[in-house]
């Protein structure tokens, strides 16, 4: 049995409620639901946490699915907090025991005290800004990628842990883009996403 450890990092804050994202962790669910071969355990990052029990969910499972939207192209700042805390929590505890190196050389092996080993992580963001921000020759991001630009710290910080990345997903011009039409291609495009990826877990 694979056992998928969801987090669902939106929040509310100014005109944002947080809905999507607990969308997008409907649709995982479902997903999932429908294959009695996966264990689930979600943590949503506005509610009570345990340092402990988080660190124990990450160590528990195979797969972490991240659900955040970026905000100022970062993660909003409740679920950076929960990454400082948690992480933190997990020192020599599980997630990772040092940053590698030694004394003795200190200027090799940066980022390889992980504990996560064997484990995988997807991430998925969405975003107001359209794809094309992206791709277009002379748009805002230089035709930079998501995974290879804003959210680059974020995989290496997944990295540091030990964990290997799968294909992630981004949902681009939610804000503006938002129809009920293009939320019922939202889920088709991303379920989509999910069968293809589960297949080679």
């Amino acid at each position: 049995m694979k056992k998928i450890f969801i987090i669902n990092g939106g929040q509310k804050f100014a005109h944002s409620g947080g809905k999507f994202n607990q969308t997008v962790q409907d649709w995982t669910v479902e997903f999932l639901s429908k294959n009695t071969n996966y264990e689930i355990k979600t943590t949503h990052i506005e509610s009570k946490i345990d340092l402990q029990e988080e660190v124990e969910k990450f160590v528990w499972a195979d797969l972490i699915i991240y659900h955040t939207p970026v905000w100022w192209f970062q993660i909003p700042n409740l679920f950076k907090k929960y990454i400082d805390d948690v992480f933190t929590q997990g020192h020599n505890n599980g997630i990772y025991k040092s940053d590698g190196r030694s004394r003795v050389n200190p200027d090799i092996n940066y980022g390889t005290g992980g504990l996560l080993h064997g484990r995988k992580y997807m991430l998925t963001t969405s975003w107001n800004a359209p794809a094309t921000a992206f791709t277009l020759p002379g748009e805002f991001f230089e035709e930079t990628s998501v995974d290879d630009g804003v959210m680059f710290g974020f995989h290496k910080m997944n990295k540091f842990t030990g964990m290997e990345k799968v294909n992630g997903f981004h949902f681009h011009d939610v804000e503006k883009g938002a129809t009920p039409e293009n939320i019922i291609t939202f889920k088709e495009q991303y379920t989509k996403h999910l069968e293809e990826t589960f297949k080679t877990l």
